[in-house]
């Protein structure tokens, strides 16, 4: 779906034409899905996955280049002591890090992803938004996690919020799109659905939850509409988009409740790291500690593994 001959007007029918979100059966819905037991067998497979599916942030202002340094070593490495171990699928830091971030990583097949476009706020010039982008693009960034304008998409500007999707996807050339819609400041859970296929029709290839600056982050229930937008989404235009689950995911439990998420309403075609990504900094260490627990029958302790 194109939104090339789309007027505003039309835009803003058709995303209002959406179905509503029923907010009782979403959420019931996700719970229900909270309590589903998997064998240890799957288990193990399920915390493997989800390693390699975190995108290992740092987004501090005390952000150094050898911090960066550190968590790109430990994203190449997650357990030195283990090399079965998988990497993680990208370090996530700061548009001024990227250059740093790049450099260490080298050939490793660890992605830099950069957050750009005035993040976390989205507040700026859309010059300014765009010059970050193509700074960390120049870079070497090979994904780009862009903020919406929230104020302008709670105003019904849904025009503005599409163009500067549009406009920053041209400056991403080969890097991939990320789109967060920060939902703890949408409100209700028609504005997510909306601003899902809005961020979608303007081309972004994935979507995403939240900055993880703010509470709440991403939940269970909106990741499930977010979900059931990519999906409804490729069926009705034969193109799928990856969704990012960011912010307050911090334990293996949390992890695999979001894989069975993720394998009950979108499918298991999402159930990849170019389609599901998780955006953290502390989880990797609780999915190591539980991965050792796992093969040693004993808890390696939380000072084992080096400290995000």
């Amino acid at each position: 779906m194109s939104t090339e001959t789309l007027t505003g007007a039309e835009l803003r029918r058709f995303l209002h034409g959406l179905p509503g979100v029923d907010q009782v059966g979403a959420e019931e819905r996700a719970a229900r899905l909270a309590t589903r037991s998997i064998k240890k067998s799957a288990k193990a497979e399920a915390i493997d996955l989800a390693i390699s599916m975190v995108d290992l942030t740092t987004l501090e202002g005390a952000d150094t280049p050898g911090k960066v340094r550190a968590l790109c070593a430990k994203g190449m490495h997650p357990d030195p002591g283990d090399v079965s171990v998988p990497k993680v699928a990208a370090i996530c830091v700061y548009s001024d890090l990227v250059a740093e971030a790049v450099r260490t990583l080298g050939d490793s097949g660890v992605a830099v992803a950069s957050v750009a476009t005035a993040f976390p706020s989205g507040r700026s010039p859309l010059e300014a938004k765009l010059a970050d982008t193509r700074q960390a693009v120049q870079d070497g960034a090979a994904e780009i996690d862009m903020v919406i304008d929230r104020g302008a998409f709670l105003a019904g500007d849904y025009d503005k919020v599409h163009d500067e999707i549009v406009a920053t996807k041209a400056e991403c050339g080969e890097a991939h799109l990320k789109v967060i819609l920060e939902t703890g400041e949408l409100v209700t859970y028609d504005n997510v659905r909306r601003a899902s296929w809005l961020a979608m029709m303007a081309g972004a290839d994935f979507i995403k939850t939240s900055t993880g600056k703010m509470s709440p982050a991403a939940t269970p229930p909106v990741t499930l509409v977010m979900l059931e937008a990519v999906r409804d989404f490729r069926a009705r235009t034969g193109r799928q988009v990856g969704v990012k689950a960011a912010g307050g995911i911090r334990t293996t439990k949390d992890a695999i409740k979001y894989l069975v998420l993720v394998n009950e309403t979108a499918g298991p075609d999402w159930l990849t790291p170019e389609w599901f990504r998780i955006g953290a900094s502390s989880l990797l260490n609780d999915l190591l500690m539980q991965r050792r627990k796992l093969t040693t029958g004993v808890y390696a302790g939380p000072d084992y593994f080096t400290l995000d």
